[in-house]
């Protein structure tokens, strides 16, 4: 459902107030904790907020965005990183070519979340982090309607393969962190490469 897509002024996307909201260099913190990582996948850069913050970190980053009006401000605004027109249902790279996927207010506005959550896993070779609106009414954000639940995220989750989402409350956002299951790591050292069934 289309209608659940932001469709404001990109500005307002980095308004001081709004970004302040996101807790942005919290939310890199935790995505990045506990792991060695060179790459990350920006699905739904919008902007680029996140995208920048990652690249400030000294990481190659790939953003993705199915506006084709954000990816060029993004790319005004982040240089270094490669910035692609696409789908988060369908992701235009191979299995297992990010250490860390990032989806940031993405997965309320697909249309498929679990599609979105296992195309994200299929490119994970770590982790899958998320940050979603809280499920609360509130002055910022979309309507309740169109957020989702942590029960939902974290069954979501399980059906795209991993085995224990971790749930973060932040001041203002949630923010999950979905590790790719140590076998997996193990099997792709293994035999080259992990291939994931849909």
């Amino acid at each position: 459902m289309r209608d659940k897509r932001f469709h404001g002024q990109a500005g307002m996307l980095r308004s001081p107030e709004r970004v302040a909201l996101l807790e942005v260099e919290r939310v890199v913190a935790l995505g990045l904790e506990g792991l060695a990582v060179e790459t990350v996948l920006d699905v739904g850069s919008g902007s680029g907020v996140f995208a920048e913050a990652f690249a400030g970190h000294a990481l190659r980053v790939t953003g993705i965005d199915g506006s084709a009006e954000m990816i060029a401000i993004a790319r005004s605004l982040v240089p270094g990183a490669m910035l692609v027109t696409g789908e988060a249902e369908k992701l235009p790279f191979a299995d297992r070519s990010f250490d860390l996927v990032f989806l940031g207010h993405l997965l309320h506005e697909t249309d498929r979340p679990l599609v979105a959550l296992a195309e994200a896993r299929r490119v994970a070779r770590m982790r899958v982090a998320v940050l979603e609106w809280p499920y609360v009414e509130d002055e910022h954000g979309p309507p309740l309607s169109h957020r989702l639940a942590p029960d939902a995220i974290a069954d979501l989750a399980r059906r795209a393969g991993f085995e224990r989402p971790e749930h973060i409350e932040l001041r203002h956002m949630d923010f999950y962190r979905l590790d790719v299951p140590s076998r997996a790591r193990h099997r792709d050292r293994e035999d080259g490469g992990f291939e994931w069934h849909k």
